[in-house]
């Protein structure tokens, strides 16, 4: 029941992300570290999130913005490597906190980014992917952070969705290489990482025929509430470990 239950919060974590372009994680994450704990959960999610930004850009393909994309890549690439080996060296307790209160931190900081109408530049995405993709080495998801960012560089709908998950595809990439030369991503996480983010790839296709169709502030709020209940439901993790 356990499994199922992964595998249908995995669907529908696919399904909004595929949408709003973020979530998959943030909704995922506590159920894998109820399932798996903390620390084996982070690398289950980093392969289940590789094949979530695969299903998007398979999806719209045609729309990735290759230039925005490589802009935020190749600095985030090894900034997240960094994140990656910092997050190794710290203890489950302190990353379930630190996964919690970034979540919950994500909701205000969410709110002011959206009343600055800020114009992005390539360099922006460059400093942005550095900082991001560090944050993301340490953090399950930093989508709340990296969605503004391509925003405001002026990418929306199909286009958003592809470049942002071709750009995190990078990162995540790069996690998954760091947990596995450390030992973190075994072949039984690996494979739990395979059959989670095969739910997410499902529910990214799903999603594409109502991403033109959805209200998009519908979605911004529910996120906020999902953001609020995964960090609460992280630091209440946190309070019941040794």
């Amino acid at each position: 029941m356990n499994f199922l239950f992964v595998l249908a919060v995995g669907l529908v974590a696919g399904t909004i992300s595929g949408i709003v372009g973020t979530g998959s994680s943030i909704m995922l994450m506590p159920v894998l570290v109820y399932q798996y704990g903390p620390k084996q959960a982070v690398p289950i999610m980093a392969i289940a999130a590789v094949m979530a930004n695969l299903s998007r850009i398979l999806a719209w393909w045609r729309d990735v913005d290759w230039r925005a994309c490589a802009a935020y890549s190749i600095p985030g690439i090894p900034a997240a490597a960094l994140g990656a080996r910092t997050l190794l060296a710290l203890p489950s307790h302190a990353v379930d906190i630190s996964i919690g209160l970034f979540l919950i931190a994500m909701v205000p900081a969410r709110h002011w980014l959206a009343r600055h109408d800020l114009k992005f530049s390539l360099w922006h995405l460059a400093i942005g992917g550095a900082v991001i993709g560090y944050i993301t080495g340490i953090v399950v998801s930093t989508g709340p952070l990296s969605v503004p960012l391509f925003l405001f560089y002026g990418l929306t709908k199909g286009a958003f969705l592809a470049t942002e998950a071709a750009s995190s595809l990078g990162l995540y990439l790069s996690k998954s290489v760091v947990f596995q030369r450390f030992g973190a991503l075994t072949p039984d996480v690996a494979l739990q990482g395979v059959i989670a983010g095969s739910s997410l790839m499902f529910g990214a296709f799903i999603a594409k025929r109502f991403v033109l169709r959805m209200a998009p502030d519908v979605f911004r709020l529910a996120m906020d509430g999902i953001m609020l209940a995964a960090g609460l439901s992280m630091l209440w993790n946190a309070t019941q470990s040794p």
